[in-house]
Order: structure tokens, then sequence, then C-alpha cells
């Protein structure tokens, strides 16, 4: 009965940290990711995309974007986090965009020729020597939109 207890009590302590985190790092996108996305006229698609991240860890998000739209895609990490990379790649496993080519840049606006389903690929590159307790944090991902001119 002890046992079952010390379970209980442990996954409740793990739920209440979890959701504890997840709240703060919406609270973060909000805060850094939303007016990155707002700049130039984007309007939020309402999304809060947020996860907590460890460096070298790598998360993938898809998401169907249509033609008739412009997009920005804005990823902002917390400051205790190295770079954040991300990817574009389409369905046929074709790189559209890396920031890494472009100095880890915090949005990239596109339009495409055709609807299409895209797979984003976050990564946080990890600088720490071995040994060296890697950094952790929220990474935000937010998508905006405007009708195409």
């Amino acid at each position: 009965m002890r046992l079952l207890k010390t379970i209980i009590f442990a996954a409740f302590l793990a739920f209440t940290f979890s959701s504890h985190s997840l709240a703060q790092c919406k609270a973060f996108a909000k805060k850094e990711c939303l007016p990155e996305l707002q700049k130039s006229g984007f309007t939020h698609d309402g999304n809060y995309h947020a996860a907590v991240l460890i460096e070298g860890e790598e998360a993938e998000l898809y998401k169907t974007f249509y033609s008739d739209m412009e997009y920005r895609v804005a990823i902002v990490g917390e400051a205790r986090l190295p770079a954040i990379e991300f990817r574009i790649i389409d369905t046929n496993k074709n790189v559209l965009y890396s920031n890494k080519d472009k100095d880890y840049a915090k949005t990239w606006d596109f339009k495409l020729e055709a609807s299409q389903q895209l797979k984003l690929v976050i990564k946080v590159s990890s600088f720490n020597q071995p040994g060296d307790t890697p950094a952790s944090g929220c990474v935000a991902i937010m998508f905006g939109f405007k009708m195409k001119k």
C-alpha cells in the first residue's frame, strides 16, 4: 500500500511540474514570440506551440499551408539556450529553408505556389563540453498569415 501511495504521489508531482512548465512556456510564447510574428502586419493563427527542450534535442511539427496566403513562421528560444536551428521540409524531403544559413534568424516569410503540408524540424544547438550540464528552456513556434497581394 505504501508503494502505491509513493507511485501516485510521484505521478502527481510529475504532472504538476510539467503542467507548470507548459503554462510558463505559453506565457513565454505570448511575450517573446508573438511580437516577432506580428511585425509587418501578420495575423497570428491563434495556436501556441511551445515545448521545453534541452541542448541537442530536436522536435518536429507538421502544418498545412495554403497557396492563397503569405506566411511568417517565428521560432524563439529562451536566452539561456544556444542557437535554435529550424528547417522547413516538404513532403519530398526537400529542405525549403534553413535558418542555419541565415545566422539563426528567428523568422521566415514565405508564399507557396500550391497548398501543401510542410514539416518543421526544430533543433537546439549543442555547444557544451563532455561533463557539462546541458541547458534547457522553452522554445516557442508560432505562425502568422496575411492575404497574398
